[in-house]
């Protein structure tokens, strides 16, 4: 019997065994040596900062004042922290005005004027005429008047001067005014 024969009376034979034999080709050619190495960082950790805001009168008005006529000015003064590990843009903001005359709303009469005295690093900053001005404007008018970037732990001391519009005639006489100032971060 020939090699021929063998093939055309056995072809399910020949083929399992040409298989066989092209598999263990295949892995001789694959398990081939050669060298490997590797590295490893473990235990990496991640942590998040914090960003917060105090103020020397928090829950407190910064300023009031009471029987003012036109021309009068009042004052105040408050301390505002970076109390966070991260540095932050602060900005300064007004909410909440409420106006006894919705007709004639004193706070567009109410010209405010915040000023920023420095920072604590060289002791407690005083407010001078030199200061830079953060805002200037009504209180009705005010948006929100970026203060520059806090460092963590910076501190700034801003005044706030309002005078009553010197130029509000009688329909002003007994009104009232009130507004939240609010100190923002990001």
């Amino acid at each position: 019997m020939t090699t021929l024969d063998f093939v055309a009376r056995h072809p399910v034979r020949v083929l399992g065994a040409f298989s066989a034999l092209i598999a263990a080709v295949a892995v001789a050619v694959g398990s081939s040596a050669s060298f490997t190495a590797s590295s490893a960082n473990p235990s990496n950790t991640f942590a998040a900062g914090t960003l917060s805001i105090s103020n020397s009168k928090e829950a407190l008005a910064v300023l009031t004042a009471s029987g003012m006529k036109p021309g009068d000015s009042a004052n105040g003064t408050v301390d505002v922290q970076n109390t966070g590990s991260l540095s932050g843009a602060f900005s300064l903001s007004r909410s909440n005005i409420v106006d006894s005359d919705v007709v004639n709303p004193l706070s567009a009469k109410l010209d405010l004027v915040v000023k920023d005295c420095g920072d604590f690093s060289s002791g407690a900053p005083t407010c001078d005429a030199g200061d830079p001005v953060k805002y200037t404007g009504t209180i009705a008018a005010m948006g929100s008047p970026a203060l520059g970037t806090f460092a963590a732990n910076e501190k700034h001391r801003y005044e706030f001067v309002v005078t009553f519009d010197s130029n509000a005639g009688n329909a002003y006489q007994g009104d009232n005014s009130s507004v939240q100032f609010d100190w923002n971060a990001s």
